[in-house]
This record gives C-alpha cells, sequence and structure tokens, in this order.
C-alpha cells in the first residue's frame, strides 16, 4: 500500500459556491448595450466562466473588442457592484467546503475574479477561516480555458495535479482543468447542461453543491483524502 499526503480541492466560486452568473449576465448586457452593442442574454450566459477579454472577444468581435473593451469591462464593473447585495452562497457551499476541510484535503477557491469582485465573494462567502488559499486574477496571466488557474490554485494548496480535484460549473472550467491534467467534478448551477459538461470532460456531474454535498463520500472528491 502507497501512502499520500492529503489533496486539495480546487473550488470555483461564481456558479459553484455563489449563485452569481446570472447577476454577471445582467451586468454584461447593461455594459455592451450601453456602447451601442446590445447582445442577448443567452450569447452572455454561454461565455461566463471564461476571461473577461475572451467573453468581450466572443461578443464584440476582435476589432471591436479592442476599442470598446475597457469602457465594457469598467461598465460591467461597476453594474455588477450595484447587484452585489443580491448575492448568496448556493444552500450547502459552506457545508460542503467545511467537509472536505474537515476530511483533511485543502479547500482552495480558484477564481481569476478581481480584487474588487473577490472581495464581495469572501464577504459572501465567509470561508475565509476554513480554506486553505484563494486565488485571483493577480494570480493569472491567462484566464480560463488557458490552465494558468488552476495551477496557482494548485500552487497555493502545494500538491500536484493528480492529488487534485476541482469543482466547477462551465465547461471553461472543466477544460482549464484538464490542460492542468486535474480531473474536473461539474456542477449545473451555472446553467451549462450536464451533457456539455460530460462533453468538455468533467468525471461526474452533480446538480449542485448540495447534491455533491450529499454525495460526499461517494463522489471523486474522496481521492483527495484517502491515502491508499
Amino acid at each position: 500500500m502507497t501512502s499520500h499526503a492529503p489533496g486539495a480541492v480546487l473550488l470555483d466560486i461564481d456558479g459553484t459556491l455563489v449563485d452569481s452568473n446570472f447577476l454577471h449576465v445582467h451586468a454584461w448586457a447593461r455594459a455592451f448595450a450601453d456602447v451601442g452593442r446590445p447582445a442577448d442574454a443567452w450569447r452572455v450566459h454561454r461565455c461566463i466562466g471564461m476571461g473577461s477579454d475572451l467573453l468581450v472577444a466572443e461578443i464584440l468581435g476582435d476589432e471591436d473588442a479592442e476599442t470598446l473593451g475597457d469602457d465594457v469591462r469598467e461598465r460591467h464593473s461597476a453594474y455588477y457592484a450595484e447587484l452585489a447585495p443580491l448575492l448568496r452562497p448556493f444552500d450547502g457551499a459552506r457545508d460542503l467546503v467545511r467537509a472536505i476541510a474537515d476530511r483533511g484535503a485543502a479547500a482552495v477557491l480558484a477564481t481569476s475574479a478581481a480584487p474588487d469582485e473577490l472581495e464581495k465573494l469572501r464577504a459572501t462567502l465567509d470561508l475565509d477561516d476554513v480554506v486553505a488559499g484563494i486565488t485571483s486574477d493577480q494570480d493569472v496571466d491567462e484566464a480560463k480555458p488557458e490552465p494558468d488557474l488552476v495551477q496557482a490554485a494548485l500552487d497555493a494548496a502545494g500538491v500536484p495535479a493528480e492529488r487534485a480535484v476541482m469543482v466547477g460549473d462551465s465547461v471553461w472550467d472543466v477544460q482549464a482543468a484538464a490542460r492542468a491534467g486535474v480531473a474536473c467534478v461539474g456542477l449545473l448551477s451555472g446553467g451549462t447542461s450536464r451533457a456539455e459538461l460530460r462533453s468538455a470532460g468533467a468525471v461526474e456531474v452533480y446538480d449542485d453543491v448540495a447534491d455533491l454535498l450529499a454525495h460526499l463520500d461517494e463522489s471523486p472528491l474522496t481521492t483527495t483524502w484517502t491515502t491508499d
């Protein structure tokens, strides 16, 4: 029998632990409308989870993203800040993170949120005393689906890729994890379908964090705290 040190669970925040994806959609839609480029909400939603530069380019095209991108991003940030009082953790979010820590694995909040957004998310979750690390956009050069964020979370936990599992709600989470060599569990709470998450490479898919918590000890996350 080979013994391993405990591993880590890398947890996305937006759409995974906190019900924020559709607040982002609303803020982005208002921002695009402000610059004279209204975008259908469903198209914006399809991009939630990727980096903001990529999102803007996907909606506007590369040329317009070059000229309008900064304005759109600033407007999104302002509108999102107005919506911050509506942020709430999903049912079971805090209990899941505490259960992971209680089992001996490091729980790392893996997000590329900007500092002002991250501050609001941390206040919403109130888990700073439990988590082993928190990433932000200052820790990455390239946002999801590039693997920088996942690698930063691995570095924060101090574990190799094979001793970690990612939990996320978007295909961008799954793709970023795969590029870093980390298995990813998908959740439906961000609005992406089970089939899409599976197709992207998710090893298992649950409805939300409460569903994952209910099946925690039979989930892929057990590999991060078992030692055989």
